[in-house]
């Protein structure tokens, strides 16, 4: 292998440079050329943990935990957290700024699967204009949580919007704080909290400045079966057999409606459930169906 000098070097750059300038000229026209379904984005989100009595988040700020849809606003275009591309119409994101934004799609409580069936469609339509995007994080600005929400903030003070508003951030006091904020919030019919460290950077990935506060504990699983019911569901869905994402197996009985032990979830779907700890085996305690998670790959 031939080391080259630091005159040598430059020349040999030069020479390179000017041998490949037509192509990466037709290679940047290209990728600009391509439908935005064509390019691919690279960001990887920051992602909460989940929240125990143990950990000390006074002076934290907690906000409500929507349960919408996640995306990302690259400046120019929206997307979900997994990078697949939306379809807003232009009047839904006219005020958004060229930086980037994360934030919630959210329709209000309990609207989850009305706001997924109306982002999942590959067209602009009018069903947008029922969504809002709550805005909660700026992750290409430097500094920590709290410099990122004010830059946030001063944008949308200047360019206000029906389809866009800031998440409230409310600093905790104490741990009696924090749990009498879930109770009102889940009263209202809310899913749970979200706590941040406002001094934290933005780190990609699973982060210990997020937490996920919720009466309950979550999680997804694969269906890989279906057992008949006796009694009252005799001839339907008496429990799904579900895998979870370490290799356990076990059977979720109850959260179904009638027309969902009618037309239980397929096997291979992925669903939500909700349990309470964990027994010695690993398995969780008491899983409640909760949805189909059609968003899985959104």
């Amino acid at each position: 292998m031939r080391f080259y000098r630091h005159g040598e070097n430059i020349a040999l750059w030069s020479r390179l440079l000017k041998k490949h300038t037509a192509f990466v000229v037709l290679l940047a026209l290209f990728l600009t050329s391509l439908p935005r379904e064509g390019r691919a984005i690279e960001h990887e989100p920051m992602l909460s943990q989940v929240y125990h009595a143990d950990i000390q988040v006074n002076g934290w700020w907690m906000s409500e935990k929507l349960d919408g849809v996640r995306a990302y606003w690259d400046g120019e275009a929206l997307y979900s957290k997994n990078g697949v591309l939306l379809y807003p119409p232009a009047e839904f994101t006219a005020a958004l700024p060229p930086f980037a934004l994360e934030g919630e799609l959210w329709g209000g409580r309990g609207t989850f699967e009305d706001t997924l069936s109306t982002v999942l469609r590959k067209e602009a339509h009018p069903g947008w204009l029922t969504l809002e995007y709550a805005v909660f994080d700026v992750p290409q600005a430097r500094g920590n949580f709290e410099d990122r929400v004010h830059k946030a903030r001063l944008w949308f003070e200047q360019h206000r919007s029906r389809y866009t508003f800031l998440v409230e951030q409310i600093p905790v006091s104490d741990a009696a704080h924090l749990a009498s904020h879930l109770d009102e919030v889940v009263a209202q019919g809310g899913e749970g909290l979200m706590v941040r460290d406002p001094h934290a950077e933005y780190a990609p990935g699973r982060s210990t400045s997020i937490l996920k506060v919720k009466r309950f504990e979550d999680a997804e699983a694969t269906v890989v079966g279906h057992t008949p019911g006796a009694g009252r569901n005799s001839g339907r869905l008496g429990a799904l057999r579900v895998e979870n994402s370490i290799g356990l197996e076990f059977k979720i009985g109850s959260g179904f409606s009638d027309a969902q032990r009618q037309n239980p979830p397929p096997v291979g779907a992925v669903i939500t459930y909700k349990y309470h700890g964990h027994y010695q085996s690993g398995i969780p305690k008491f899983p409640v169906f909760l949805r189909v998670r059609m968003d899985a790959e959104l």
